[in-house]
């Protein structure tokens, strides 16, 4: 026989409690599921958090708001088309041609804006404040500061004028507000600082404007023409351009320096054009003026027969064509000083003369065959 196997109790009084343990579990989980105990517990339904008290307004926080209410009312959204003929059909089309922003200059309904805005358009639409929309006129406009002047027909009850301020007197870090319709977001209001002052930008003929205004406050496509304030709601620049490699704001904006605008707006409302003081001369481009080995000053190219300059004896450039080859015989004086002004290029003469009235008398320095000569010459009214 072999030997007897590990003794195993059937049962025992410790095993049979065990037992009685698992099944009274068992059953307390089942009767515990039927009541439903793995329900959540009733929640009181969410309620909006109470709201803290802000307090008021910081006075700087009102000055602005009280700005925006009274100065939006004068802002308007200008947009433009462009008529072309259908190569297929030949029919006239409206081609979109830009939008921008401008405002109310006078109670006459002269709108005042960028001169890029309405270039070359055919047909310019006004929105006031009160989202009238109005026909406008293109009035006058100077290029090479990047004014226009358009004329809406609206009752004077419609139009509400800015005031206007001063940029001679203005300081970097003044507080200035810009208003526009930065991509068609109309009504728009940023705010910043004078950055800078005396910037030069180019136009759009490549004169410089002077004295221009730099700003932090966001500027983008669309805010051309609008106003930029100050903290007193005066306008004290027209906003025209920015600098930034992706075409959105990145800082830094510059506006026309309101002392230019109040200056010449007048003059596109009564003449069409801006009047300004000159000699009689027409200059060449500096790059041409370069190239016949002209190193300083701006070289005469014309001089326009019967006007001071002439009058004065000035004399311009004669140049002679032969077949293709244009030769030159004469060399014009090259002007380089106006009275104490030095003057370095076509832009100096320009810039400089614009100091001046119509009638007054100037010092003309310039070369002639390489010697220094002077002349007296009085200021007559140009283009």
């Amino acid at each position: 026989m072999g030997s007897p196997g590990p003794y195993r109790p059937a049962s025992s009084p410790h095993r049979r409690l065990q037992l009685l343990l698992v099944c009274a579990v068992m059953m307390g989980g089942v009767l515990y599921l039927r009541a439903g105990g793995f329900q959540r517990r009733a929640r009181p339904a969410p309620q909006p958090r109470a709201v803290t008290p802000r307090g008021d307004l910081t006075a700087d926080e009102k000055t602005t708001i009280e700005i925006f209410k009274q100065a939006s009312a004068s802002v308007v959204y200008i947009t433009s088309v462009e008529l072309a003929r259908s190569f297929f059909s030949r029919n006239l089309l409206e081609i979109p041609r830009g939008t921008g922003s401008g405002f109310v200059y006078d109670p006459n309904g002269h709108i005042v804006t960028n001169y890029h805005v309405v270039q070359g358009a055919s047909a310019i639409e006004v929105v006031l404040a009160d989202q009238s929309h109005w026909e406008a006129e293109l009035v006058g406009s100077a290029s090479d500061k990047d004014i226009a002047v358009l004329r809406i027909d609206a009752p004077a009850d419609r139009l509400k004028p800015l005031p206007i301020g001063a940029s001679h007197d203005l300081q970097v870090g003044q507080k200035v507000l810009a208003i526009g319709n930065p991509f068609g977001f109309d009504y728009t209001l940023t705010t910043g600082v004078i950055s800078a002052l005396g910037r030069e930008i180019e136009s759009f003929d490549e004169r410089t404007i002077q004295d221009v205004i730099q700003t932090d406050a966001a500027i983008n496509p669309g805010n051309s023409g609008g106003p930029l304030l100050d903290s007193a709601g005066r306008l004290i620049g027209v906003n025209a351009q920015i600098a930034s490699p992706s075409g959105a704001s990145a800082g830094i904006g510059f506006a026309v320096p309101v002392d230019t605008v109040n200056r010449i707006v007048p003059q596109l409302i009564r003449y069409g054009h801006v009047v300004r003081p000159g000699l009689g001369v027409v200059p060449f481009m500096d790059h041409y003026t370069r190239r016949l080995g002209v190193k300083g000053g701006t070289l005469i190219d014309k001089v326009t027969e019967g006007s001071t300059a002439s009058r004065a004896g000035l004399r311009g450039t004669v140049l002679r064509r032969d077949g293709r080859i244009i030769r030159l015989t004469q060399l014009g004086d090259v002007i380089v000083r106006v009275d104490d002004v030095e003057i370095e290029n076509r832009n100096d003469l320009f810039n400089t003369l614009e100091e001046y009235d119509a009638g007054d008398e100037v010092v003309i320095t310039y070369i002639r065959e390489g010697k220094r000569q002077q002349k007296t010459v009085k200021l007559q009214r140009i283009k």
